[in-house]
């Protein structure tokens, strides 16, 4: 069983920064996956981002690439999310979420599917 808790969500401006974390409760945190999906309202729940066990190899949506961050530190273990450069449009709840089958990206870790732990998600405005 692994417990998901997000935080750091907060109304900002456009082109501001946030930074989001996430921690999670299990002695085997490094072997994870670990991701993060956003939903706006009215929208279906998308990929933002994830990497693998070791923070070496990370892989990001389109709509975010050049803009966020996603990086890791298993000591503590906690995933983060640095947001720059804020849109409108990058308003949403933001989910981490925890692969426990695998310690390696994969093509479907874009897959929601993929992930069998969610945390209750932290609320991201970017304000005009």
């Amino acid at each position: 069983q692994v417990e998901l808790v997000e935080s750091g969500g907060e109304l900002v401006q456009t082109g501001g920064s946030l930074k989001l974390s996430c921690v999670a409760t299990t002695n085997t945190f490094f072997k994870m996956v670990m991701g993060w999906f956003r939903q706006a309202p009215g929208k279906e729940r998308e990929f933002v981002a994830a990497l693998n066990w070791s923070g070496s190899d990370t892989v990001y949506a389109d709509s975010v690439k050049g803009r966020f961050t996603i990086s890791r530190d298993n000591a503590k273990n906690m995933v983060y999310l640095q947001m720059n450069s804020l849109k409108p449009e990058d308003t949403a709840v933001y989910y981490c979420a925890a692969d426990t089958d695998r310690r390696s990206l994969a093509t479907r870790s874009r897959l929601l599917s993929e992930y069998n732990y969610w945390g209750q998600g932290t609320q991201v405005t970017v304000s005009w």
